[in-house]
């Protein structure tokens, strides 16, 4: 419950194309109660789906009319309400992830009022936008062109689900989709209605213009607090797509103005700077450290502690911020997972952190590495806590599960900049999927831990909104610090951000339930990483006791 000293915030997101499970885990962790109770967030997610069939919780097979290896979309079970519907590009999908007023908590008479809530919404963007005759249909929920008439047809779908006066799932309006795909089924298990769209309807609208629609209507409707919309880039240009480690990209761009002194790192290769180092060339592996040039490497190995870096040096994503090797990956290494358990012996370290390259080119992403990884080093090192840093594997569930299974003591996978910026800084991820490998980590049941890295040309406010992203998520440690651009092959620095700045952003985070936030402008990922794994540790532990204890 908000009170008028403490509004709820309303945060708006488009996410342009986003998987179906991707989003199904996104909203899973958002309404998690553990990532809200303390900090009551609203959300409306917008995005388009890739093609997909979904089940809702009284769907029946018989309503594909198709097998399902023949329907041309991927079939997904949900736990909302409903039969069965389509999903896919063209087509507005909304999830609001709201807390309601009232006092019942969620039964049948909230869940009613609450569909006719965002029928009426629909409705108005309908006639918005220029389709006049659409209403309710009786006995049938969502928003139907002419109900009255002889031919009614359905332009949006909805299905929801309500737990203690929270929502999920949401609606889906057909703006210019393929109506084929509703060929290969019985819609919503109605049989006798036809399904149609805006564009089929003679309506001109662009998704943007659609989308900023139902933000307004939204807003009107549901927000109780200040909003906050952040939106994926809706167009960019070729340009903005980084093959920078290739050659292309935004090479020859100087830099904004010289480098501030508080970047300035002093040369200090002491003698336990040259002893790890000796101890990675014997074992023959590879360090972020060395390979992304940051710029924490003297201060970490002279203080003992290292990223190990698995599944080879090559990468096959090429993000406009990083250094590491593009070229085609070699095969994995089977003997990796020993060499690095034996280098942390050899190190004697208590805290140690493991990342990778990108390996699209695996079936598993290299998830099976990361597994491996973690067990060798805890059977030849029981004492010691192993952090991993891992890519997003695709979203795919079983090589995530296979990372989650090993049961690593945090688990690390960065969102890297604001939502507005994905696609320029790291075009073949996405922001809604870095924050479902984050919330389905943390159903796991594991610590979690994301990165932002600043100075691409964020504003102050974008990365305060990131950070409430990743709080929603119910993010356990962010790391925040200052790009460095690598070589002019790479995104050139926006800005050079003050250490006041850090200090604030580090502030909010916490204020909004993340347990530790390390900000500053030489922050990586790994930096003060034992230190941070133990701060959120005992930040997770006093939370506890506090909610006992009320």
């Amino acid at each position: 419950m908000t009170s008028d000293s403490h509004p709820r915030p309303f945060r708006v997101r488009w996410l342009g194309r986003v998987r179906y499970r991707d989003a199904l885990a996104l909203q899973q962790g958002i309404h998690a109660p553990a990532g809200s109770a303390n900090h009551p967030q609203d959300h409306l997610l917008l995005l388009e789906h890739h093609p997909v069939y979904t089940l809702g919780v009284r769907a029946s097979l018989d309503n594909l009319l198709l097998p399902p290896n023949e329907v041309g979309a991927d079939l997904e079970r949900a736990d909302r309400g409903g039969d069965i519907t389509f999903h896919g590009p063209g087509q507005l999908v909304g999830y609001p992830l709201l807390h309601l007023p009232g006092k019942r908590g969620g039964g049948m008479a909230d869940t009613v009022a609450y569909v006719r809530s965002v029928e009426d919404l629909l409705i108005d963007v309908c006639r918005d936008l220029g389709l006049v005759d659409v209403g309710r249909l009786d006995r049938y929920p969502g928003v139907w062109v002419e109900p009255d008439g002889p031919r009614p047809r359905k332009v949006a779908a909805i299905g929801v689900k309500l737990t203690r006066s929270r929502t999920m799932h949401g609606f889906a309006l057909n703006v210019d989709p393929d109506l084929s795909y509703f060929d290969r089924m019985v819609p919503c298990g109605i049989a006798g209605y036809g399904v149609t769209s805006l564009a089929a309807e003679g309506i001109d609208a662009p998704m943007r213009r659609v989308v900023d629609r139902v933000v307004d209507r939204a807003v009107d409707r549901w927000a109780a607090g200040p909003v906050d919309r952040a939106d994926v880039a809706w167009t960019y240009r070729a340009d903005d797509l980084s093959a920078f480690s290739r050659g292309g990209g935004a090479g020859g761009r100087p830099l904004v103005g010289r480098k501030p002194e508080w970047m300035r790192v002093p040369l200090e290769t002491g003698p336990d700077y040259l002893r790890l180092k000796a101890v990675m060339r014997s074992r023959q592996l590879t360090t972020v450290c060395e390979e992304a040039g940051c710029p924490n490497v003297f201060d970490c190995w002279n203080d003992g502690t290292a990223t190990f870096m698995i599944n080879g040096e090559r990468c096959t994503r090429a993000c406009g911020f990083c250094l590491v090797d593009t070229r085609r990956p070699d095969a994995p290494d089977l003997d990796e997972p020993y060499r690095v358990a034996e280098a942390v012996a050899e190190m004697g370290l208590r805290h140690a952190v493991v990342t990778a390259v990108a390996r699209d080119d695996l079936h598993d992403g290299g998830a099976s590495a990361f597994a491996a990884t973690i067990t060798a080093v805890r059977d030849r090192n029981p004492g010691t806590a192993v952090e991993v840093l891992i890519p997003d594997c695709k979203g795919d569930p079983e090589a995530l599960g296979a990372v989650f299974d090993a049961r690593p003591d945090v688990l690390n996978h960065n969102v890297e900049t604001v939502a507005r910026l994905q696609r320029r800084v790291r075009p073949s991820a996405s922001y809604a999927r870095s924050l479902s490998v984050l919330a389905r980590a943390k159903a796991a049941g594991l610590t979690t831990k994301s990165s932002i890295i600043v100075g691409l040309g964020e504003t102050d406010d974008e990365v305060e909104g990131c950070l409430a992203d990743l709080a929603a998520v119910d993010c356990d440690i962010v790391t925040i610090g200052q790009y460095l651009r690598p070589t002019t092959n790479h995104l050139p620095v926006e800005r050079w951000v003050e250490p006041a700045t850090f200090d604030r952003w580090a502030a909010y985070g916490e204020a909004r339930g993340i347990d530790h936030v390390e900000a500053g402008p030489l922050t990586r990922s790994s930096y003060h990483a034992r230190q941070a794994a133990e701060s959120a540790a005992a930040g997770s532990v006093a939370v506890t006791l506090s909610a006992r204890a009320s």
